[in-house]
């Protein structure tokens, strides 16, 4: 059983939902990112995922695309993202997973980076390219070393491809709620209850919404579908706009509480 397993089977047995943010290492640097990490597990954050910068994005909207340019600009590299595991590892008591497209899984070598991203402490990955007719190997890889595989379902992923995603998936399985890129939004589809309801029936995983939660309204009507909620480019957003290293610590953190009290009060 992995941290994030663990996890959900804690916040089940007290009826509780999962807040997951999302900070992209190394924006604005890698010591940012520790702290804003560490002051949102404060404000009431239970997972984090942390976006492993590439050139190439996948699914992400301008925001977070904008955040990957920065900290490239700045010289990331990978190591940074284990070393900053490491140090976080004294720091937050939460499970972390890497954002990580599988290009830079495959040239690090699949069993390498498990191994490396384990060492630094962190709990699992998701992989939002990873095709599921390529998945088998790599499942097994991450199910043998009780590292977990997220991966998404999209409201347009036809349902047989769901369930085989599924199939593939420990940890969480992450349900996109929106087509398109990330981004914050007014609105969420009319059909998602619906659509999620019926992957509830068909996997025992916990389902995660994220892709357009703007705030404590979009929050508190997601929370009763899901097992948990992840909250990116509104946060991404508010680092960038943040003058300094303080006033980025008071803005996410002041978000996230406000994020953890809709959630427990839908």
């Amino acid at each position: 059983m992995s941290a994030v397993d663990q996890l959900f089977s804690d916040l089940r047995s007290k009826k509780q939902k999962a807040l997951m943010p999302f900070f992209t290492a190394g924006d604005p640097d890698i010591q940012t990112t520790i702290e804003l990490i560490a002051a949102a597990e404060s404000a009431g954050a239970n997972l984090c995922e942390v976006g492993v910068p590439y050139s190439d994005p996948i699914a992400d909207g301008p925001v977070i695309q904008a955040s990957y340019q920065r900290a490239l600009d700045r010289g990331f590299k990978l190591q940074q993202v284990f070393a900053m595991g490491g140090e976080l590892g004294d720091r937050v008591a939460m499970p972390l997973v890497t954002m990580v497209s599988y290009s830079i899984i495959f040239r690090v070598g699949p069993r390498q980076y498990v191994e490396r991203a384990q060492a630094a402490g962190y709990a699992g990955a998701i992989v939002p390219d990873l095709l599921v007719e390529e998945a088998d190997d790599f499942s097994k890889l991450c199910s043998d070393a009780d590292f977990s595989l997220i991966q998404l379902v999209t409201p347009t992923t036809p349902r047989e491809r769901q369930v085989r995603i599924a199939q593939s998936t420990s940890g969480f399985l992450y349900y996109v709620s929106v087509t398109g890129i990330t981004g914050e939004r007014k609105e969420l589809p009319p059909d998602l209850v619906e659509n999620v309801d019926w992957l509830r029936g068909q996997t025992d995983l916990p389902i995660c919404i994220g892709f357009g939660i703007s705030g404590g309204d979009t929050a508190a009507k997601l929370a009763p579908v899901a097992d948990g909620l992840i909250v990116g480019s509104a946060i991404v957003r508010r680092v960038a706009e943040a003058s300094d290293r303080g006033q980025a610590t008071k803005q996410v953190t002041q978000f996230i509480g406000e994020l953890r009290q809709a959630i427990d009060s839908a």
